[in-house]
């Protein structure tokens, strides 16, 4: 009888042939599943650093918001200073003829009610160094700020050269936002609104829907949040201890995504926040596809794991697409935002040759506050709409639209017609737009007409860069305005 060695036995054999099966499916589970970690880290570092990018730009498209509507406050009160009696009158001054004074005074306030009809202004008002007022100064600042409130408000003053400031949180009292602006050294201007005013100025896109956007004052306390009502209270710990300091930062750790910026009209910081768990929650139901699909294909990693990869991306890559639109499109309207189409014209004009011809063409709704006040703001966001598509009828795909504030368009006109004269051009699409804006009616009946003013400035001749257009464009289109509205103005032009 012949003895098997023990080494070969048939047992021995099934053992080695078990042995490698699991070993093969250890090792190649193993390999898909450090495989699947390493995406899955890749996806959060990719989808991290593309949120972080355009977060940033949110906050900055924000604060450009911010300040374009500050500015234009600024500018209502500048309105102030057309009566001579305005910046002449002395309320201080013993000399004064009691007749001539009421009769001054009743002058003074009817230009600033009218003015202050304008927008929702609390206040619109001039107060004297002996706290005698006129115009529309409000019970509630009365109180506020009692025999002291041209002290107070001189304090205001604290920009130099504009002799102008912004103020918000007097006596822990938040709901308003305080202008001043120093009218002679016995007077000042003084226009307040609630904050409750900044919802629309701080709308964010559903992309970032989770995101809380703050306005603090220089001490960070609140001046207005989207998402919390904590008016007037400190920012939170854990917020202010990462940004304390920074004038403009993104920050992303492992518990918040955070963005700082500061607005130049006022000093004041726009502070936009979202947990780092909102951020990476959709990627939480992707990792746990991932292991599961990993466990049920070991067999097929090779398939798998290119499956994966398109898994991984396609999703990702969706979102940063709709995302970095949504960074550069106005929403509403469909063109370009204020942000995008000043980067892309002032590299347009830097760039352009001698012999290139381009035009500026700026638009402003003529009385848009009446459409808002008459139809609502629903109606209001369609005609905002509707001008969207009428510059992109009007227009060549060429030429750059932009929406650059709450009713205010620019187009850069950027199509070069071989068989006309290039001022004879930028006429036509000028009087196209005059045309366009006279067929479009609204309103239930379809009775309510809108118009625009329009003022247009060539490169070159009326400007050698974006900034210098731009002034000679908006002098144009307030020459229109001047006109009557409902027409447009060719800057530089004899016609």
């Amino acid at each position: 009888m012949v003895r098997q060695k023990a080494g070969i036995t048939p047992t021995r054999i099934n053992q080695l042939k078990y042995l490698m099966i699991i070993g093969y499916a250890v090792i190649v589970f193993g390999a898909i599943l450090i495989v699947s970690v390493l995406a899955i880290r890749k996806t959060d570092s990719v989808l991290k650093t593309k949120v972080s990018s355009l977060a940033s730009s949110l906050n900055s498209q924000v604060k450009l918001n911010m300040e374009s509507y500050l500015s234009r406050m600024e500018t209502i009160g500048t309105l102030a200073f057309a009566a001579d009696e305005t910046y002449t009158y002395d309320a201080t001054d013993p000399g004064n003829d009691e007749y001539d004074a009421i009769n001054t005074e009743k002058a003074i306030s009817d230009t600033l009610y009218s003015l202050c009809i304008m927008e929702n202004f609390v206040d619109y008002g001039i107060v004297y160094s002996n706290n005698h007022t006129v115009g529309k100064i409000s019970n509630g600042t009365m109180t506020l700020y009692g025999d002291r409130m041209y002290e107070e408000f001189s304090k205001l003053v604290t920009r130099e050269r504009t002799h102008d400031g912004w103020s918000g949180g007097y006596e822990d009292n938040f709901k308003r936002l305080y202008y001043v602006k120093r009218i002679h050294e016995n007077a000042l201007l003084v226009i307040s609104f609630y904050t409750s005013e900044l919802a629309n100025v701080f709308e964010n896109p559903d992309e970032f829907e989770d995101m809380t956007v703050r306005l603090t004052n220089q001490d960070y306390h609140m001046l207005y949040s989207s998402g919390f009502d904590e008016l007037g209270d400190p920012l939170p710990q854990d917020l202010s201890s990462r940004i304390t300091g920074k004038t403009a930062a993104t920050v992303l750790d492992d518990e918040y995504l955070l963005t700082v910026s500061t607005i130049s009209n006022a000093g004041w910081y726009v502070v936009c926040s979202i947990p780092t768990e909102v951020i990476l929650r959709d990627t939480k139901e992707m990792q746990l596809y991932i292991i599961l699909t990993a466990i049920a294909a070991a067999l097929l990693a090779a398939m798998i794991g290119a499956l994966l990869s398109i898994l991984l991306t396609r999703p990702v890559e969706g979102m940063v697409s709709k995302l970095d639109t949504e960074a550069h499109t106005d929403r509403l309207t469909g063109v370009l935002n204020k942000r995008s189409f000043e980067e892309y014209a002032e590299h347009t004009l830097n760039t352009a040759l001698s012999i290139e011809k381009h035009a500026l063409i700026l638009l402003d709704v003529d009385d848009f506050k009446s459409v808002n006040d008459t139809l609502g703001h629903a109606y209001g966001d369609k005609v905002l709409a509707g001008i969207g598509e009428i510059l992109r009828n009007t227009f060549s795909g060429n030429d750059y639209l932009g929406r650059i504030g709450g009713d205010e368009f620019c187009v850069l006109l950027n199509t070069n017609p071989d068989d006309e004269n290039f001022e004879d051009y930028i006429r036509s699409r000028c009087e196209a737009l005059c045309k366009a804006f006279a067929e479009n009616y609204t309103g239930d009946d379809n009775s309510y007409k809108v118009s625009a003013s329009i003022g247009a400035a060539v490169f070159h001749k009326s400007g050698e860069d974006f900034s210098a257009l731009y002034r000679a464009a908006d002098e144009a289109l307030y020459a229109s305005k001047k006109r009557g509205k409902d027409t447009y103005t060719i800057a530089d032009s004899s016609a």
